[in-house]
């Protein structure tokens, strides 16, 4: 058996969103066996430099809103020249709208679309070439629950996550066979600062969903993380074009 099949030594990431959250616990997981990682984020520099202090010296960051997407390929062609091959993507970076339909109007529903969809079409379009190039690469798109559960007032991100599915399931028939495999991620409900935001001061919504979760507990960061690590490292070599759920088994949860 080869003890190394979950390294990424040598491997060049980049990672959306990736000074905070789920995004920085990815970075922090890949990190660790190996990968250099190149988070792309609009907070400030100071957030980003501070997120790769604490991720540590096989990081580094580019301040860029991914929504200005006629500047991507720019992005892209001066991360290449600076780092060199690029082998994995992680679209990653998001935003919510939380309203009642007669209250989310066209631009809020856009502007979720744009983040989720348009963006990481953009930013994987500008990569696909240099990773077919090199015969190598693994993307990933984060995805959600509500791409497969009905929830109240997330219109558009609801929309944007099942979208997320469907270009997963495209892309990976399109381009797999030069190398390159698409997949996603789901995240069940994770112990994040968001979930606390969302959570505390609602026991009950809090109980509805521990109740559905056959664990009976919320995830943590990490355990996004290391599903990532896995879909990028030659342990999942044969793994194209699915949706790899981390949810403590919410969907089948009764």
């Amino acid at each position: 058996m080869d003890n190394e099949i979950f390294s990424l030594k040598g491997q060049n990431a980049i990672i959306t969103g990736g000074a905070t959250g789920l995004g920085f616990a990815m970075a922090k997981c890949l990190t660790s066996v190996g990968a250099k990682v190149i988070i792309v984020g609009i907070e400030s520099e100071e957030v980003l430099a501070a997120a790769c202090k604490n991720i540590g010296i096989n990081s580094s960051y580019y301040q860029f809103d991914i929504t200005k997407t006629d500047e991507t390929p720019a992005l892209v062609d001066n991360i290449i020249e600076k780092y060199g091959q690029i082998h994995i993507l992680i679209n990653n970076a998001g935003n919510h709208c939380k309203k009642p339909i007669e209250e989310m109007n066209v631009e809020d529903f856009t502007n979720v679309l744009d983040v989720h969809i348009v963006a990481s079409f953009a930013l994987t379009k500008a990569l696909i070439p240099h990773m077919k190039e090199h015969q190598k690469g693994s993307v990933i798109f984060i995805s959600s629950m509500t791409g497969f559960l009905g929830q109240p007032y997330v219109t558009g991100y609801s929309a944007a996550k099942s979208a997320v599915l469907g270009m997963v399931r495209t892309l990976a028939t399109e381009v797999s066979a030069q190398g390159v495999r698409i997949n996603a991620i789901a995240p069940g409900w994770i112990d994040t600062p968001m979930l606390h935001k969302a959570l505390d001061g609602d026991p009950e919504r809090k109980n509805k969903i521990l109740r559905r979760t056959p664990m009976k507990k919320f995830g943590k960061p990490e355990d996004i993380g290391w599903a990532a690590v896995y879909l990028c490292s030659d342990a999942a070599s044969f793994v194209n074009g699915i949706c790899l759920v981390v949810d403590g088994g919410a969907l089948i949860g009764f």
